[in-house]
């Protein structure tokens, strides 16, 4: 095994580390590869809203990684510790995100230094609406040139207020609404929206079990049914992720690691009355059906056989790396392992799905919100019925057979309904979304697959997503 480095690296320096890794192994001009790698602009401000009868000076950041496509897309975030190094590391890992599942934007990303508790509804919507109007003016936020999202901290409330205020400043522009995504459905929102995420990650674990050869790399085998899981965060990403694969896929949500501890049950936790209860109470401790953990690493150093990190970044890090016993880690939040700690996971045989796969769910639902708002159009208005009128020329051909077949043939009594209903908005964004991490995750595994000097999913997704920015940045004539 390798020696861990001497020192942790921060969250901007592993996204550099994990780059360089994968861009010794291609052969790019040197020039190339380093205008991909560094960030092209950070935009500073700093604002003042008067709120409790003063002035209050706020902090924000809005970085543009890459624009070898425009417009440039990414999350807001709405935290204390926000600064220009993590605003920065998140803009590149947007910009290798959007290139490995296709969705036509460069990198950015942006963060406001507040803690959103801190403050009322009303008040965030005065310190909301004065960053945005401080980044529209700037064209930061355009749907042409940037366009951010929710991140942690904010939501689609915050998206409306952002979208309303661009809208004000910007009366004639009948694409208004494609200037954030993310919104909610009644202002331009797209169905499926909230939990794209946390849907991603269980459309990314469900390719990855269907290759059972790549299921066996991780010491596993079998299904997803069944397998136990721990679930480190359970905010929008963690909870939609923990709610699908249980209901959905038959796993056994055996850990949830929050804030204030952690609940443990081998056979299974509720997932709903587990979020129900910290939505009430703001944490997990006295939480009555499971066993309560006051130490949340311990169980995120437990024995399971998937470890879902869905919270901060660098969670698993050099001090615990050594003690995780997960046989597969899906990322389902951004930088969850540094570098350091991903060497250590990784000479250990440890599969890990990585970051800028897992959680693309939400830039690709994006996406899609971002096409229908562009369009003037929900997904299905035009087809649906089409759609069903079809189906009902079959289903009327088939109850004539089975009228003259008789009892010798019959259609299952559920299949006609089933048939006629055409697809809604939300099942065609489902179905983008799965035929989305289906691709993403192929072209990774032929890389990981078909090169002997890639050993890893993280590695084989940065040299897919580098050599799709490259041969952008080739077609603009760099």
């Amino acid at each position: 095994m390798c020696a861990a480095p001497a020192n942790e690296p921060t969250f901007r320096e592993s996204v550099d580390l994990m780059f360089n890794r994968a861009a010794a192994l291609m052969d790019l001009p040197p020039g190339l590869e380093e205008k991909i790698r560094v960030c092209n602009g950070t935009y500073t401000v700093r604002f003042g809203v008067r709120l409790r009868g003063q002035i209050h000076t706020f902090t924000g950041y809005r970085a543009v990684h890459s624009e070898h496509m425009e417009p440039v897309k990414g999350g807001i975030r709405y935290a204390s510790a926000v600064d220009q190094d993590e605003v920065e590391a998140l803009a590149a890992l947007m910009t290798y995100k959007c290139a490995l599942v296709e969705a036509p934007f460069g990198g950015s990303k942006g963060g406001l230094c507040i803690n959103p508790r801190d403050y009322d509804e009303y008040e965030l919507e005065q310190i909301t609406r004065r960053f945005a109007y401080e980044l529209i003016k700037r064209d930061l936020i355009n749907p042409s040139q940037n366009v951010p999202a929710p991140d942690m901290g904010t939501s689609e409330r915050e998206m409306a207020w952002m979208a309303d205020q661009y809208a004000r400043m910007n009366t004639t522009d009948i694409n208004s609404r494609a200037c954030v995504t993310g919104k909610p459905l009644n202002a331009g929102g797209i169905a499926g929206r909230v939990e794209a995420t946390g849907r991603g990650v269980q459309y990314a674990l469900r390719e990855f079990f269907r290759h059972p050869e790549d299921v066996a790399v991780a010491g596993l085998s079998g299904k997803l049914e069944g397998k136990r899981v721990v679930v480190q965060g359970l905010g929008n990403v963690g909870y939609h992720a923990a709610k699908f694969l249980s209901e959905d896929d038959g796993a056994l949500i055996v850990g949830i690691i929050e804030r204030d501890g952690a609940l443990y049950d081998p056979s299974g936790l509720n997932v709903e009355r587990v979020r129900d209860w910290l939505v009430r109470h703001g944490g997990l401790r006295g939480y009555p059906e499971a066993n309560s953990v006051a130490d949340g690493g311990s169980v995120m150093e437990s024995d399971c056989d998937i470890l879902i990190p869905a919270a901060l970044e660098g969670v698993i890090n050099l001090t615990n790396a050594h003690n995780i016993q997960a046989k597969l880690i899906i990322e389902a939040a951004n930088g969850p392992i540094t570098a350091g700690a991903d060497d250590i996971l990784r000479n250990r045989g440890t599969v890990i799905i990585p970051d800028l796969y897992a959680n693309a769910g939400g830039v690709t639902v994006s996406y899609f919100e971002w096409v229908k708002n562009l369009s003037h159009i929900r997904f299905g208005r035009m087809q649906r019925r089409q759609e069903e009128s079809r189906h009902q020329l079959v289903v009327d051909e088939l109850e004539r057979l089975d009228h003259m077949l008789g009892d010798a043939w019959s259609l299952t009594p559920s299949f006609k309904e089933k048939y006629l209903r055409g697809a809604d908005e939300l099942e065609l964004v489902r179905s983008g979304l799965d035929d989305t991490m289906r691709i993403a995750y192929q072209s990774m595994r032929e890389v990981w697959h078909g090169r002997d000097d890639v050993t890893d999913l993280r590695t084989a997704a940065f040299i897919v997503a580098i050599d799709r920015v490259a041969s952008s940045y080739r077609a603009k004539g760099l």
